[in-house]
């Protein structure tokens, strides 16, 4: 069953941001995952939203973990966290 991984993100530093989203792609097809939603135009229908949204698709709930937890990403993740604020979360398909 195909699991996603939706990030909401707030963006303090779009130039250092930009560090972190230029390495997510390679890390992100390595698990075999590919982006949904990256950014774009998003228009709030109900509620408030802060930022950036992104959608990733992997095959299963263990591709996305296994991208979650690799150690290149690992390493990254530093950049979005000095350089933005969000939430995510991981939800498996039907």
């Amino acid at each position: 069953m195909s699991a996603y991984l939706i990030a909401e993100i707030d963006v303090h530093d779009a130039t250092a941001y930009g560090e972190y989203t230029a390495q997510t792609p390679a890390l992100v097809a390595r698990h075999g995952g590919k982006f949904i939603v990256r950014g774009g135009n998003a228009a709030a229908l109900e509620g408030e939203w802060a930022g950036r949204i992104a959608v990733m698709a992997f095959p299963d709930r263990q591709a996305l973990e296994s991208f979650w937890n690799d150690p290149d990403y690992r390493n990254i993740v530093g950049i979005r966290h000095k350089n933005s604020q969000g939430r995510i979360v991981a939800v498996d398909g039907v």
